[in-house]
């Protein structure tokens, strides 16, 4: 039987079809061995640093600003955050200084307490396969009217909350905002969009004997592995949570874990290793979000642990005395220093992975293990006696290596946080 011109079987076809796409397939491969490029779809993630990079070199000066990043479609699926590195902008200016934000504690305001140099405020983080959008004070504010946004955890937290606030309060006339402290909860109000940026102290989440009157000594601190309704309570109703709890765990001494109510006192605690009663807290801190929140009108975000730089021998210097007088970041990828225990973090990743409400992890860890350079160090409040600025130096006492500077590193925790939002 003669097949007629221009009419193939459809089965004779389709080997054709496959033989040609097989062909085209293992030239691919070839070309893949030969030079390391692959052939995959393409994301804007992609184009966006990748046209970036070639607008630099093939265009003129006055098309440099071509990408607008008001305008770039962030996507956190596509974006790691952690895997970037820190550009140093000498044009850069912070989003406030410590005298224009009048919300600022004093401990925290570097520059007005004696620091010289500035140029930690000039550093900016960029991710390798994305890029942040520029933060808009006003667009967060729109995206907040009517709703309330509360930062949750220890003065880490505070450091973070107070950054957003000051990062957002000049755009707002000064009738038409207003600021409310406490000891537990303190909100700041934007009145014209009737949104507030809170802060609850909650330093372990759970309950525990250190949460109204600090205990300074903290093998004395005992927590209520198993009671958060008395925090809890102050988070229902609330639109958009944030919550952090990593250095207040970091003291290197076997915790007290109790059962019951410190109502019938104190005693019949148990002293374990502090990872274990991390995971108490947190399973216990998750069961509630699972059991109390509505996964429809709530958005929980966790920040992962704030690095502190105790250990100058972490960066190979030797002869360092902590983070002071660092003037810059950590330059080598992937540096992780002794500040950041990964255990801690693990226990919060393997737990939020079994919730049913879901948690958005804002991963500032690796990107702050950079930046020995933005701690308060000695540039704090007056230390009380007649303390030298050598004795200051020398003093694991009074050398501040765990909060950071404001206006500074948190900054960027929350341009990551409008990112999501």
């Amino acid at each position: 039987m003669k097949i007629p011109m221009g009419k193939l079987p459809l089965s004779i076809m389709a080997i054709i079809i496959c033989t040609l796409a097989l062909t085209i397939l293992i030239f691919a491969e070839d070309l893949t061995s030969i030079t390391g490029f692959q052939l995959k779809s393409c994301s804007r993630k992609l184009t966006i640093t990748n046209s970036k990079v070639m607008e630099k070199e093939n265009t003129t000066e006055e098309d440099d600003d071509f990408i607008d990043e008001d305008k770039i479609n962030f996507d956190p699926n596509e974006c790691r955050i952690e895997k970037g590195r820190w550009i140093f902008n000498g044009s850069a200016e912070p989003f406030y200084t410590d005298k224009s934000c009048p919300y600022l504690d004093n401990q925290v305001t570097c520059l007005k307490n004696g620091r010289q140099d500035s140029e930690y405020l000039q550093w900016e983080w960029q991710p390798d396969d994305c890029i942040l959008p520029r933060f808009n004070a006003a667009d967060l504010l729109q995206k907040l009217r009517e709703k309330r946004l509360m930062f949750v955890g220890d003065s880490l937290q505070r450091q973070q909350w107070q950054s957003l606030v000051c990062m957002v309060e000049s755009v707002l006339p000064s009738d038409k905002k207003s600021m409310k402290l406490d000891q537990s909860l303190s909100v700041f109000k934007a009145e014209d969009y009737n949104a507030t940026i809170e802060f609850y102290w909650a330093p372990f989440l759970v309950q525990s004997n250190s949460d109204e009157t600090i205990i300074a000594e903290s093998k004395e601190r005992i927590l209520r592995v198993d009671s958060i309704h008395k925090h809890a309570q102050n988070w229902v109703g609330v639109d958009i949570l944030v919550f952090n709890s990593y250095v207040w765990w970091m003291n290197g001494h076997r915790m007290k874990a109790l059962w019951g109510s410190f109502e019938n006192g104190e005693e019949g605690y148990e002293e374990l290793e502090a990872v274990v009663v991390y995971r108490m807290a947190i399973k216990t801190w998750a069961n509630w979000i699972d059991s109390s929140l509505n996964k429809s009108s709530t958005r929980i975000f966790f920040g992962t642990a704030s690095p502190t730089h105790m250990k100058s021998a972490d960066w190979n210097q030797e002869n360092g005395t902590h983070c002071h007088d660092e003037r810059r970041p950590v330059m080598r990828p992937g540096y992780w220093g002794s500040g950041a225990d990964k255990r801690m973090m693990e226990v919060v990743s393997g737990i939020v992975g079994r919730m049913k409400v879901p948690v958005t992890f804002i991963n500032i860890t690796q990107l702050s293990q950079y930046r020995k350079d933005g701690h308060v160090s000695v540039y704090t409040e007056p230390q009380a006696g007649n303390i030298t600025a050598e004795e200051q130096v020398v003093s694991d006492r009074y050398v501040d290596c765990i909060h950071w500077c404001l206006p500074g590193v948190p900054d960027t925790w929350n341009q990551i946080l409008y990112a999501y939002l």
